[in-house]
This record gives C-alpha cells, structure tokens and sequence, in this order.
C-alpha cells in the first residue's frame, strides 16, 4: 500500500515545493506597493530563485539514493520554512532575493521523484510515470493563479506565510506515508560523476531540457511582468493567463512521457523542437495579443512534451547512474528559466523590444533539432551495426570495383582473415581453385541480371583448409537504380576439411 501511494504523494510533494519556489513572481505587483523594487532589479529578484533551485538538484538527487525520498523531502521542507518565513517580514528589495535565492529548494526537489519514482515501476512505463510526476509543475501555475486572488484579501505577507501552513501539513504526511524501506543506492558522489560527465549524450539531453523545461520556468516568472507592461494587462489578468500556459505544459508533460514509451522518442523530439521554434519566430514578431497568445501556447505544449520525452530517454541510456544523471540534466533545465528572463529584459532595454531574445529561442530549438536528427541517424548506424557484428553467417560487403569494404566477426571465425587482412582486397585470396573461371563468369552474368546469385562454393581459409560453404550475394541498389555495392553472406555447411596439396 505505503508503495502505491508514492507516486500521488511525491507528484503533490513537488507541487508544494514549486508553489514556494515561484512565490514571488505572481506577488511582484502587490510587493511593489510596500517594497521599493529598482526597475532593473524586477527581473533579477523573479530569477534568482532558479539559481539554488538549479543547483541544488544534483545533490538532493544523490540524497534522493542515498537516504530515500522520505527523509529528502521532509528536510527540504523542513528547510523552506526559514525563506518563506524570512520573505513574508521583507522590507526591502535585498530581503526579497536572499530569501528568494533560498526558495530555490523547493525547485530543487524535482530531482527526488525521477530518481526515486522509476524504482517502483518496469522500465516500458518509465516515461509515463516520470511523465505524471512531472505534472507536479502545476505548482507554478497554482502559485500564479491563486497568489495574486488571496493577496488581494489578506495581503502579500499572509499569502506568504500560508505556505508556512502547507509545509508543516507536508512534513507530516511525508512523515507518516513516505516509504520507510525504499531500494538505496550508496556509491561515492564523485564517482558517479566521473562515470558520466565525459558522455557526449549527458550534454546532449541537458541541452534539450535546458530548452524545454528552460521555457517553462522562463515563461512563469516572466510572462506576469511581459503582460501587465506590454499589453497592459491587470495583475490578476496576467496571473490567471500565466496559469493557463503553465497548465498546458504541465498536463501535457504525461502525454511526451506516453510517446516515449510508445514511439521512438528521438524523432518525437524533433516534432518538439519544430513547436518551439515556429513558436518563438511567431513571437518575434511583436504579434498582436490574439497571435501572441498563439504563439505561447504553441510553445507551452511543445515544452510540456519534451520535457517528458527528456526523462524517458535518461534512464534508457543511462540505466546505472540515472540518479546523478537526472540531477545534472535537472540542474541544466533550471539554469534554462533563470538566463532568458534576464537576457530579455537586458535585450529589451538595449533596443526596446524582445524580438533579438525570443528568435535566440528559435535558433536554440533549431539547433536541437538537427541534434536530436542526428542521435537518431546515430542510433539507427549503431542498431545496424549491431545486427552486423552479431549475425551468424559470415558478411562481406565489397564495391563496385570488387574491393572488400567490410566483414563481421563470423567471416574471421569461418576464414581466419581478421579485418584488417582483408579490407581492401578482392575476395579471390579465398578462391580454392575448385572452379574454373567460366563457374565465376556464370555468377557474375547472373548477379548483373538478376541482382542476386546463391549456391555451393569450395573456399580457402587463411590456413589453407578447403571447405564448402553456402553462398548468397546480392547486389545493393542506390535511389536511381544503380549498384552500390555487393554483399556476400555465407554458412560453412561441409565440417569435413581437405588440405590444399
């Protein structure tokens, strides 16, 4: 029972944890009348949280190994008390972002659910249930919704000191219902590091999460601010449509997790980044609100599916170190909120308008896409070279002018040639002299015509053995119909052997 309730739990674990995280951005308005905020300041004071909340993922993931999500939970919570406490007395703009820098926590738990979480569950549903969990961003929008509607009847400070209440609740409840006897991982920090940190692939998918859950984060603390200045939206407006795109991509993120497990996750992601980046050139634009909000949606449902397509393909490549893995993939996507509302906000008061930083989104999402291509043409080498090297029957592969180009591990055993010995060459080194040039004439008059030729054949080991085998060549066409190269696959089928007078 206390097992099945881990997912539920955990996903409303990270729900708490994210709605302390963004506290301060739907508040910002309601702060401003009571805390004098520098106007270069707003953006830097809505950011900084993400700068711990990044950080931090990586060892509270360790942890989340180490001790169990029972105990990593409760002690993050534990600890939130002090900024939400410490934030909800503030009386200047310095109070705001050292207590914000430490709200960074409760972003920072994301990292406890996608390590403990797949434990629970076989690999083939590893996408949807990191998927479900993920849905526990909806914090941010129920932060952005509900915080400015509460503060405008009790007040910004009694609004923040709510969550004071809610974190005392959840410490309970992790207390009493989180899993005493979960499955721990216990391996040095810095080993695991080590393991990874020279992977090509561990970048790569930082990379996209980065962008994907990089937009997210971005678009929550900064789209309050964009649609009361730009489009002179109210307060509650702007909370209320920020919520709207933080639901998209939230309640989305399961479906990204879905097509994982059911389709090739790289090419899903390709689709994804394609979103992204007509999203943002739309949003380049300085489009009216109708279209603007075109464009954010689109962008929200991209989002929300990569981010669930990201973390299905961790554990799937990074099977053993999927804790410290997902800790750095997570940290890099909580970098991804915290720059591009600054860059923004640098851009917009450089040439008055946010049209540079949104198409750098667009040119980011673009580039991600040619990498997620070219992992998947990769992947696609790597499975046939696979199939290649572990087929039973000897390959030889030769071009047009007869050279041998390649040979799998079965034609060294059944020759005795190793690789080397024989690329470049013509495959007569294995001409046994048991037929005469009109046998080899036939077969390639028939290869020409038909494209393929099968039969017996005496050959010649690199020892000088004779033995029989059965031979099949067929010849490889390009898209204009014209050969490329043939390949031979052979069975040795006579075990008697006859030495070479």
């Amino acid at each position: 029972m206390i097992k099945k309730l881990q997912l539920p739990l955990q996903t409303v674990n990270m729900v708490v944890g994210f709605i302390c995280w963004v506290i301060i951005s739907p508040l910002i308005p309601f702060i401003s009348e009571d805390v004098s905020i520098p106007p270069d300041k707003l953006a830097l004071i809505t950011a900084i949280p993400v700068i711990l909340g990044s950080v931090l993922r990586i060892p509270i993931g360790y942890f989340a190994n180490m001790i169990g999500a029972r105990w990593v939970f409760m002690i993050s919570f534990v600890l939130l008390l002090f900024p939400v406490f410490y934030i909800s007395n503030a009386a200047t703009y310095i109070d705001l972002m050292i207590g914000g820098l430490f709200l960074g926590i409760g972003g920072a738990v994301f990292s406890i659910g996608v390590t403990s979480l797949p434990k629970y569950y076989p690999k083939e549903k590893h996408g949807l249930v990191n998927g479900i969990y993920g849905v526990g961003n909806i914090g941010t929008a129920v932060a952005s919704f509900s915080a400015p509607v509460i503060a405008t009847q009790i007040g910004w400070q009694n609004t923040v000191r709510l969550l004071l209440v809610l974190l005392l609740i959840f410490i309970a409840l992790n207390f009493f219902f989180g899993d005493r006897h979960e499955k721990l991982v216990k391996q040095p920090l810095m080993k695991q590091i080590k393991g990874v940190i020279g992977n090509e692939k561990l970048w790569v998918f930082s990379l996209w999460y980065f962008i994907t859950f990089g937009v997210f984060v971005a678009f929550t603390v900064f789209l309050p601010n964009f649609l009361t200045n730009m489009y002179e939206l109210s307060a509650t407006d702007a909370g209320m449509r920020t919520a709207g795109f933080i639901a998209l991509a939230t309640f989305i993120r399961p479906v990204g997790g879905y097509l994982g497990d059911k389709f090739n996750a790289l090419i899903c992601l390709i689709l994804v980044f394609l979103g992204i980046t007509a999203g943002a050139i739309i949003l380049a634009f300085n489009p009216p609100f109708w279209l603007f909000t075109v464009g954010c949606l689109v962008v929200a449902a991209s989002a929300g599916i990569g981010n669930g397509l990201v973390f299905k393909l961790v554990p799937q490549y990074f099977n053993k170190q999927a804790g410290i893995v997902n800790g750095i993939v997570s940290m890099m996507g909580g970098l991804g909120g915290f720059f591009p509302p600054l860059i923004l906000a640098t851009v917009m008061g450089m040439t008055g308008h946010y049209a540079i930083g949104f198409m750098l989104l667009s040119q980011l999402a673009l580039a991600s896409l040619i990498l997620a291509g070219w992992m998947y043409y990769t992947d696609q080498l790597a499975v046939s070279k696979e199939v290649f090297s572990s087929m039973g029957q000897g390959i030889l592969v030769t071009d047009l002018t007869g050279k041998i180009t390649d040979v799998n591990p079965r034609f060294t055993e059944i020759t005795g040639y190793s690789e080397d010995e024989v690329i470049g060459k013509n495959p007569s080194i294995l001409q046994s002299g048991e037929q005469d040039k009109a046998y080899y004439i036939n077969m390639w008059d028939m290869l020409k015509e038909q494209g393929i030729w099968q039969g017996e054949i005496k050959n010649k080991k690199k020892d000088g053995s004779i033995y029989t085998e059965w031979l099949n060549i067929k010849a490889v066409y390009n898209k204009e119909g014209e050969v490329e190269r043939y390949v031979g696959t052979f069975s040795e089928i006579d075990s008697s052997i006859q030495t070479n007078g």
